[in-house]
C-alpha cells in the first residue's frame, strides 16, 4: 500500500529531502530487489511534416528518421505531430500499417491523447473505434506525455490544451480495455500548487487500479522558455528529486518510474536513481544540454550501484549489451 494523499502531502511540505529519499528507495528496493535499472533506445519522429498525402513517396521522411533509430540500436519509435483536418483515421492506418509492413520488429508507442481525440473529432468516430483501428492498423502502445497537470483548475499548456482531465483519462481507461498498454506523466513546474500535484497522482493511481495499464510513470519539468513565458521560476532539481520520490512512494502500483534524462541530465539522473527512479528513459530522445550516448547512460547506471539494462518500450524484454 502506498502512502496516503496526507502524508504525500506532507513530503511535498517537508525539508527532509534525504529523508524522503531514503523512503522512496526502499520502495523501488522492494518492487525492483535485482538491482538492475533499465533504458531504452526509443526514436522520436513527427508526422507534420509529411504532409496529407497517403503516397509511400511522402512517408519516406518518417522511414528514413526510424531506419536511423534501428541503425543505431533503437527498438521502438515514439510517432506525434499535429492533427489536421485531413489527417483522418484511414491516413493515420495507411501511415501505421506502410510502416510496420517495413520495420515490423519496431514498436510503435505513437499519438497522445489529445492526438488520437482530435483524430476521433476529425473522423467522426467514437474513441473507442478510433482506438481499436489504430490498434488493428499496427499502434502498440501510446504515450501520456500530454498530461500536463490533470487538474482542470490548472490552465492547461502545451498539446492538451482544448481537452480537459477526463478526456486524457478516457482515452487512456479505453485504451487499456482494448489491450493497449499507456504510460502515465505529470509535468510541472508551472506555478501549480501541491495540492494539483495530488490531484493528479490519485488520478493516475485510481486509474492504474481499475486498468492496472499504465507501464510507467514519468515526473518531467516544464523547459525554463515555457515556464519563462507564464513568468514562473523554472522548477530546480530539489523540487524534481522530491516529486520523483514521492511519486515513487504514492503510486505503489505503477511498477516503474522514470527519470527523465530529456529535462535533468545526467547528473540529476544519478542522483534520482537513489530517489525511487528505476528506469532511465530513453537515451536517444535526449537533446541539447542533455545529450548523452548510451555508454555515459550505463556509466551513470553503474556509478550509482546499479547494474544497466536496455529494454523494450513496455519493460517485457531485456537485451543483452
Amino acid at each position: 500500500m502506498g502512502i496516503s494523499r496526507n502524508e504525500a502531502l506532507e513530503c511535498f511540505q517537508s525539508d527532509d529531502l534525504i529523508g524522503i529519499g531514503m523512503e522512496a528507495d526502499a520502495v523501488r528496493r522492494k518492487l525492483h530487489p535485482e538491482g538492475v535499472v533499465t533504458y531504452t533506445l526509443d526514436g522520436k519522429t513527427s508526422y507534420a511534416a509529411v504532409g496529407q498525402d497517403r503516397s509511400s513517396h511522402v512517408f519516406a521522411t518518417i522511414y528514413d528518421t526510424i531506419a536511423k533509430t534501428v541503425a543505431m540500436g533503437g527498438t521502438g519509435v515514439i510517432l506525434q505531430g499535429e492533427v489536421t483536418p485531413a489527417h483522418t483515421i484511414t491516413w493515420f492506418e495507411a501511415l501505421l500499417r506502410q510502416t510496420k509492413d517495413r520495420f515490423p520488429a519496431v514498436w510503435l508507442h505513437c499519438l497522445s491523447a489529445s492526438e488520437i481525440l482530435t483524430i476521433a473529432e476529425h473522423s467522426g468516430l467514437t474513441l473507442h473505434d478510433t482506438i481499436a483501428r489504430l490498434r488493428d492498423a499496427g499502434l502498440d502502445s501510446i504515450p501520456g506525455n500530454d498530461a500536463g497537470i490533470l487538474d482542470d483548475a490548472v490552465q492547461p499548456q502545451g498539446p492538451r490544451m482544448r481537452w480537459k482531465t477526463q478526456d486524457w483519462l478516457a482515452v487512456h481507461r479505453t485504451a487499456h480495455c482494448l489491450g493497449i498498454q499507456t504510460t502515465a506523466t505529470m509535468t510541472f513546474g508551472g506555478g501549480e500548487t501541491f495540492e494539483h500535484h495530488m490531484n493528479h497522482l490519485q488520478l493516475v493511481r485510481q486509474l492504474q487500479n481499475e486498468t492496472g495499464g499504465f507501464t510507467s510513470f514519468t515526473p518531467s519539468t516544464f523547459s525554463t522558455p515555457s515556464s519563462a513565458a507564464q513568468g514562473f521560476e523554472e522548477a530546480t532539481a530539489v523540487e524534481y528529486l522530491k516529486t520523483l520520490a514521492i511519486s515513487r512512494m504514492y503510486l505503489d502500483n505503477v511498477e516503474n518510474i522514470q527519470s527523465n534524462l530529456e529535462t535533468q541530465g545526467l547528473k540529476v539522473l544519478q542522483v534520482s536513481l537513489r530517489f525511487g527512479a528505476n528506469d532511465a528513459g530513453s537515451v536517444l530522445l535526449a537533446e541539447g544540454a542533455n545529450t548523452a550516448t548510451e555508454e555515459q547512460v550505463r556509466q551513470v547506471i553503474r556509478d550509482a550501484g546499479f547494474k544497466p539494462s536496455q529494454r523494450d518500450t513496455l519493460y517485457q524484454t531485456m537485451f543483452l549489451n
